[in-house]
Parts: structure tokens; C-alpha cells; sequence
């Protein structure tokens, strides 16, 4: 599993697509939008950061997410440290990530710092402000072992119709098992069984408006006394 790399092709030149789950890495209309809108707006996101505020993600894919989230993090004037845990299976080569991050000028400054930290340490750096730890294996094993609890998770694997695994209902009861009491959760999919299985889990759950022309997403949060 750790000698797994993604293997991609490049739609219009433009953006990622993953060979083996033949999905994109991000929203061919928005990429850099749609993080912001799913995975911050719909964790009510940044207004709730606090210094040791944990962020958990599985799918780390280009990294886009995770540079969304640093820099809200350090727009909102927030103090202290932001933790940020990712869970891949199939790593992009650096060099793949550099260039689908390339597509967003919004981010170069922060691209920078990250491919820099990547090149020089490996998957974990301390940028500061912020700590950043990419799991790299199959997060049906790793989740579990996992001694972290999430205040906000972004659920950002591939589409559930081609990456089932990665939305199954044991995978959603080891995220609610890792989150906070007062902890939310956000993804793009409103697939039925996604929702189910973070009911059964024990999340409330609300279908919320889409991104672009999704009609819906998924945004949940832990319930009381679980």
C-alpha cells in the first residue's frame, strides 16, 4: 500500500483525473471554489477556529483542501495552532501535485510553502501555524488506529459510485468514532447511503444546497450525547 502512487491523466491538459477510480480530483468548473464552499463553508468554517482546532480529511489528493483551509486560517486571525490530518491511499507524485496545484493562482504563495515542506520532510511538517500530517495507507485500517479526534471532517474521496470503499458505514462509524462531541462533518456526495451510514454513525444529517450544479451535499453533525 505505501509503494501506491496515483496514476493520472489530464483532462483538456487542465485537470487531474484518477486512472484507476476514472474521477477527477477536483471540480472541473471550480475546483478552488468548491473546497471553500464544501469542506470550510459546510463545517462552518472559519468561524469556528480556536487555537488547537483539528481538521481530519480523507482523501488529500493535490492538496487543495488543505491550502483552502491554511489560508483561511490565516486570514481569520485566529491564534495559535491549526492541526490538519489527511488520510491517502494513492500519494501523487510531487511533481503531479505541483502542477494540478499550478491550475489556482489563488493559492501560488501557499503552493510554494507546501511543495517545499513536501520535498524537504515527507508527508508531516510544522509550518508554524499550522501542522500538517498526511497518513499515507487505506484509511479502513489506519483510521482506526488512530488516536486523534477531529473537530471538522472533510470527506473528499473519490465518487462513492466509483471508490464505494471509501464511504462504506464501518469507515463512517471510525470517523464518528474520531470526532469530537461538538464535531461536523461535509462532503460533496449526497449519495443516500453515505447519509445513512453517518446516521447510523451518529451524526444528524442535512441534505444542504450543492456547489455550482450539484443540486445537493451532505453536511452533519455529531449528536448530542453521543
Amino acid at each position: 500500500m505505501h509503494n501506491q502512487r496515483a496514476k493520472l491523466t489530464w483532462t483538456d491538459g487542465r485537470v487531474p483525473v484518477s486512472v484507476d477510480f476514472d474521477d477527477p480530483y477536483f471540480s472541473l468548473k471550480n475546483g478552488w471554489e468548491e473546497a471553500r464552499y464544501v469542506f470550510l463553508r459546510g463545517n462552518g468554517l472559519p468561524a469556528r477556529f480556536v487555537d488547537g482546532f483539528h481538521v481530519a480529511e480523507l482523501g488529500f489528493g493535490a492538496g487543495l483542501n488543505f491550502l483552502a483551509t491554511l489560508m483561511e486560517w490565516r486570514a481569520s486571525g485566529a491564534q495559535g495552532v491549526l492541526r490538519f490530518t489527511s488520510f491517502e491511499a494513492f500519494p501523487m507524485t510531487l511533481d503531479d501535485m505541483d502542477a494540478a496545484l499550478a491550475l489556482f493562482p489563488e493559492v501560488t504563495v501557499v503552493r510554494t510553502e507546501l511543495m517545499s515542506a513536501l520535498r524537504a520532510g515527507g508527508w508531516t511538517h510544522d509550518f508554524g501555524d499550522v501542522i500538517l500530517e498526511v497518513i499515507i495507507g487505506d484509511a479502513r485500517t489506519a483510521l482506526p488506529d488512530w488516536n486523534g479526534q477531529a473537530d471538522a471532517w472533510f470527506l473528499d474521496g473519490f465518487s462513492p459510485a466509483k471508490n464505494p470503499e471509501l464511504w462504506s458505514p464501518d469507515l463512517m462509524q471510525s470517523v464518528a468514532d474520531h470526532t469530537t462531541q461538538t464535531g461536523t462533518a461535509a462532503t460533496y456526495t449526497s449519495a443516500g447511503f453515505v447519509r445513512r451510514g453517518l446516521q447510523d454513525a451518529g451524526f444528524d444529517v442535512t441534505r444542504a444546497k450543492g456547489f455550482g450544479r450539484k443540486i445537493h451535499m451532505t453536511v452533519a453533525q455529531m449528536k448530542a450525547g453521543t
